[in-house]
């Protein structure tokens, strides 16, 4: 690796790890943009996923599809303009607890092959994205790693899907997302080539990504046209194609003509792998003699065969397989596993961990007579007929010739026009633009400081849970005022005292820590902002404590109300997640803050709302076993109707309310009626509950009464 390109790593590395920004790395075919990802995913220590437009390069990058993972239906998708609550396209399908943690907690998405994704594609994730996380953020404030090169293939658009997306999109490709073209992001190009070492190649290719091909490219590329090559079969040359049916008439053609008997080998599939993600065929039939390509790289670490490799099989039964390579090494081919990644939430860490949901094992071998230039994409041969005379969209041509590793390894099966040089105008402009966008050193420092502020800061923004509080006290008044007046006083009382307490003192300490971070190029260490946080942490636990412990004590009260019941506990259960989320942060930097102690903590509670969300709910099911509601006047006979009020539901197999209501109970509770006249008096209670339960509940209320 050059000084250069070591640079290119480390700084995009860095931008990836200490800072928030969004990246597009992107370079030429062979310059190293799969490696930096296969590294990437071993040292970073952030909360990460990986996704690809397709099945196969979702399994080579060691993600899963973006349809997959996003739970998203083909088609087109008509963008939102309101934050993602898209009402059109209603992304409707329900995720799992475990995929909505998995999002709520994750820091960083990576796409990868994004040359192939469509705009409106990246706005339907933007979409899933701000459901689950910050709904006012584009992609829900998630850190975007974007690879690809755009001059490799394009995205596919039919004609009636292009119809319809062409109202909201000047083009089908990722840049002109609208959820992207409200992010900031920065470019960061690789430039040094692995893949060709011969500088005139090199050049050549340069001149035709970039649309600057002249007479002499043409000229100096159309030598390789050779009329009628018909290669040695040893030489191994594979033929690129533009569509499949050529690639596989080609190879079914070259396979019935080899002598001798065909041996099929089926794939053995566990569990969940889909077809579309298989990476050779189920049903695999190769004869002696057949030219072949390894579709996986070695496992053994031997590094006998790679991703792209061709051989000939000189040996095969029903139980081996021996392939020789260009070079005349034999290699005896093994049966290889691929894996189906699924992101799960481990239990005890709290971490986002790969489980593998599926395998494929086959050999890792596909008949390579032929192959489209589309699934060539990420491949590197010795030797190639190119066949791009009906080349029918952008960066066929560059991807088919950016292949092979040499000039002299190429031959063309038709010479190459300017009308196959396609190239799209969107793309020519964004790769001009893409040039303003690549940072320097400067750029990094300031992105670095911009990260940890926003994080510093963030973790004294109690906005977002005086929002809630706002609304559950709105909820609590609206559907519980007369039931429950004491409690609906003090979510009022609570709602104003959280404001002047602790969202206004939140946001003038904010402030102080803005001029403290920004007038300090030694904010990580500095001791007088470490303290300031210290201190901030104790003061803000200590006031919510004091404020909101007796508030969640008292919220546990029953409704008879199925729509007031789902309504309050659902406004309350929001609350209480976001206070949840809140306390456990300012928790985890009680000794200071740090930026990966900050996101560790904040990944690991956007997981647990859930469980506090569900215990909530059980509480609540059973509240006065648990708790009295200060609007109840003599608890020990609240408990004893109640249980009378339960074990005759239980019996009848009714609900309680049906039996006796809450309100009904409450007015027996705080008024001790003494007579059938003053129980009817009761709001909730008609004659029919006092002829059938009147002489019942007086009863229990005299006994009270004697007791105490």
């Amino acid at each position: 690796m050059t000084m250069q390109t070591n640079q290119q790593f480390d700084l995009a590395f860095n931008f990836l790890e200490n800072t928030g920004a969004n990246l597009f790395l992107t370079g030429k075919a062979g310059t190293g943009k799969t490696t930096f990802l296969k590294r990437l995913k071993e040292v970073s220590p952030k909360r990460m996923i990986v996704v690809a437009p397709t099945g196969v390069a979702a399994i080579n990058a060691g993600g899963v599809t973006i349809h997959s993972f996003f739970q998203l239906p083909f088609g087109p998708y008509i963008p939102s303009s309101n934050g993602g609550n898209n009402q059109n396209n209603s992304i409707t399908n329900r995720f799992s607890r475990d995929k909505i943690n998995i999002i709520r907690s994750m820091d960083l998405l990576v796409i990868d092959e994004v040359s192939m994704v469509r705009a409106d594609l990246l706005d339907a994730i933007s979409d899933v994205l701000r459901r689950y996380k910050d709904h006012t953020k584009p992609f829900g404030g998630v850190q975007l790693l974007l690879i690809g090169d755009m001059q490799q293939l394009a995205p596919v658009a039919k004609d009636e899907e292009w119809n319809l997306l062409k109202e909201h999109y000047p083009s089908t490709f990722f840049f002109d997302s609208k959820a992207l073209s409200e992010s900031n992001f920065f470019c960061i190009e690789l430039t040094h080539v692995y893949r060709q070492s011969d500088s005139v190649f090199i050049n050549l290719l340069n001149k035709i990504r970039e649309s600057c091909f002249d007479e002499e490219t043409l000229h100096t590329l159309n030598e390789r046209y050779i009329p009628d090559f018909k290669p040695n079969d040893d030489q191994g040359y594979i033929t690129l194609t533009t569509h499949n049916y050529q690639a596989q008439q080609l190879n079914n053609r070259k396979l019935a003509e080899l002598p001798g008997k065909s041996y099929y080998f089926t794939a053995e599939i566990a569990n969940d792998f889909p077809e579309y993600s298989y990476p050779t065929d189920k049903k695999l039939e190769l004869k002696q003699g057949a030219q072949v390509m390894f579709v996986k790289n070695d496992s053994s670490g031997e590094h006998r065969y790679y991703n792209g490799k061709i051989g000939k099989i000189v040996f095969i039964n029903p139980n081996k397989i021996t392939v020789v390579d260009q070079d005349g090494n034999e290699i005896q081919v093994e049966k290889e596993t691929w894996s189906n990644v699924k992101y799960t939430i481990n239990q005890d860490t709290k971490e986002i961990t790969e489980t593998i949901a599926g395998t494929f094992s086959q050999y890792p071998l596909k008949t390579a007579w032929a192959i489209t230039i589309h699934k060539s994409q990420g491949l590197t041969f010795e030797h190639a007929i190119i066949d791009a005379s009906a080349a029918f969209s952008h960066g066929q041509v560059y991807v088919a010739l950016s292949r092979c590793k040499t000039l002299e390894g190429l031959v063309l099966s038709s010479p190459i026009t300017r009308n196959a040089m396609i190239n799209d105008l969107r793309i020519e402009e964004f790769s001009s633009a893409v040039a303003d966008k690549h940072p320097g050193a400067e750029q990094l420092q300031q992105a670095q400081q911009q990260y940890f502020l926003d994080l510093v800061t963030d973790l004294f923004n109690f906005a977002s849970i005086q929002q809630r509080l706002q609304y559950a006290s709105y909820t609590v008044y609206a559907h519980l005022q007369k039931l429950y007046p004491e409690l609906n006083t003090q979510y009022s009382n609570t709602r104003d005292a959280f404001r002047s307490v602790i969202t206004e003192v939140g946001e003038r300490f904010r402030q102080q820590l803005t001029r403290m971070v920004l007038n300090n190029t030694d904010y990580r260490q500095d001791e007088m902002i470490q303290e300031r946080v210290r201190k901030g942490v104790s003061y803000f636990i200590e006031h919510i404590d004091s404020l909101c412990t007796s508030l969640e004590e008292n919220s546990a009260v029953e409704i008879d109300n199925k729509e007031s019941h789902k309504a309050v506990n659902n406004a309350i259960g929001k609350f209480q997640e976001e206070l949840h989320l809140k306390l456990e942060t300012l928790k985890a930097c009680k000794e200071g803050f740090s930026v990966p102690r900050y996101l560790a903590a904040k990944a690991k509670a956007s997981i647990e709302p859930a469980a506090t969300a569900k215990k909530r709910s059980e509480r609540s099911s059973q509240a006065a076993k648990v708790t009295i509601s200060t609007d109840i006047l003599h608890p020990v006979l609240y408990e004893s109707i109640r249980k009378w009020r339960n074990t005759l539901a239980t019996e009848k197999e009714l609900p309680p309310y049906t039996i006796l209501q809450q309100k009904a109970l409450l007015g027996i509770v705080n008024t001790l009626p003494s007579n059938s006249k003053e129980l009817l008096a009761i709001p909730g209670i008609g004659k029919k509950v006092v002829e059938n339960y009147g002489s019942i509940l007086l009863r229990l209320v005299e006994k009270y009464k004697a007791e105490n």
